[in-house]
C-alpha cells in the first residue's frame, strides 16, 4: 500500500548516539521517538501555529513493522501521510528509509483520536481540521474516509 501513497511530508532525522544499542544498530524503541518528531513536523506544516488547546489529539494505537536494521552511519528519512480520515480519528502511515540506498527500514501506522482534555472523551474532528488535511494530502474527504485497503 505504501507504494500507492504519495508522501508529501519528508523529513530527514538525525540518529542520536543514545538511539544505537550494543549491536551497533538503532534500538526498536528509538523509532517511535523519531516518528513523533515527524508527526509534530507534519502537523506544523499542515496547520501552522494552531492552538492545540482547542483540539487535542492522542495516540490510540501504534504498530510498527521493523524490516531492516538502521545503523548509526545511516542517513535516515521519515515520510508521513494521512491515509485514513474518519469522524473521530485519523490514521498516519510513516516509513523510515535510508536516504542513500532507498532501503525501507521500518513502517509505522498510528491511529490518532480527537480528544477533549476537559471531559477526557473522544470528540469529532472539526471540519477545518479535515479540510486542512485533505488539502495538504491532495485528496477529497471521500477518498480519505474510504475504508483503508491493506
Amino acid at each position: 500500500m505504501a507504494d500507492e501513497i504519495k508522501f508529501r511530508h519528508v523529513m530527514p532525522v538525525q540518529i542520536r548516539f543514545s538511539d544505537v544499542d550494543q549491536y551497533g544498530h538503532m534500538n526498536n524503541s528509538a523509532y517511535f521517538s523519531l516518528y513523533d518528531l515527524a508527526k509534530t513536523s507534519y502537523m506544523r506544516e499542515v496547520f501552522g501555529e494552531m492552538k492545540w488547546k482547542d483540539l487535542g489529539i492522542v495516540v490510540a494505537n501504534i504498530n510498527a513493522d521493523f524490516l531492516a536494521p538502521v545503523f548509526f552511519s545511516d542517513e535516515l528519512v521519515i515520510d508521513t501521510a494521512v491515509v485514513h480520515l474518519g469522524h473521530k480519528s485519523f490514521t498516519l502511515l510513516q516509513r523510515a528509509y535510508n536516504k542513500a540506498s532507498g532501503v525501507l527500514k521500518c513502517q509505522c501506522r498510528t491511529v490518532m483520536v480527537g480528544y477533549d482534555v476537559a471531559s477526557k472523551e473522544p470528540v469529532e474532528l472539526p471540519g477545518y481540521f479535515k479540510k486542512a488535511i485533505c488539502s495538504y494530502e491532495g485528496k477529497s474527504l471521500e477518498e480519505l474516509s474510504a475504508d483503508p485497503v491493506d
